[in-house]
């Protein structure tokens, strides 16, 4: 399942940290979260991360904004409602996630947003080698290394490299440990 890329511009860390917490439940390790401290900076944040889902308070922003995002960028954006005061600006999102949706409510509306039912996004499995190669790789082996040790070109290798993360969605050491943990690759020594 590919990384789903998720901006949020809520000012209570008591509402971002539930947020964070719902999300973290759905999606489990298939998400990346970016906060945004700054409201004047969402255009420049907006353009680096490239979210596929912008979470906005919709108390903090004014009417049509969400119109010109949306000319300037082409992913949803879910309105975070804490009240029923701002219902005339509700047309301007995609979704609306309210303070008093369960998880369960947040997994639906989102999973409907995004279609995110494994049909329709399935994950990319490693080859056999690809994930010999990923094995070597979190054991810190150099390329080179790893073209001895299995008996391949270092191209091989590099190409190897490439889809690993390509699929994955992972691009560092870090990262490509922990799934080849969490994947029963490789044991953790204790």
């Amino acid at each position: 399942m590919r990384t789903v890329k998720i901006l949020i511009y809520e000012p209570s860390e008591i509402i971002i940290a539930g947020i964070k917490s719902i999300l973290k439940q759905i999606l489990s390790k298939n998400i990346e979260i970016f906060e945004l401290v700054d409201y004047n900076n969402i255009i420049p944040m907006i353009f680096k991360y490239q979210p596929d889902i912008v979470l906005l308070d919709m108390s903090l922003v004014r009417t049509g904004e969400v119109r010109k995002f949306k000319k300037q960028h082409n992913g949803k954006y879910v309105a975070l409602q804490h009240s029923i005061d701002h219902s005339f600006m509700l047309n301007e999102f995609d979704e609306v996630i309210t303070v008093f949706d369960n998880a369960e409510r947040v997994k639906s509306k989102l999973s409907k947003l995004m279609k995110l039912s494994q049909r329709d996004m399935p994950e990319e499995s490693l080859s056999i080698r690809e994930e010999e190669v990923l094995v070597e790789i979190v054991n810190g082996m150099t390329n080179k290394e790893i073209a001895q040790k299995l008996n391949i070109s270092i191209n091989t290798v590099t190409t190897h490299r490439r889809n690993i993360s390509s699929k994955l969605q992972i691009h560092t050491i870090a990262g490509l440990t922990i799934y080849a943990i969490s994947n029963k690759l490789i044991k953790v020594k204790e």
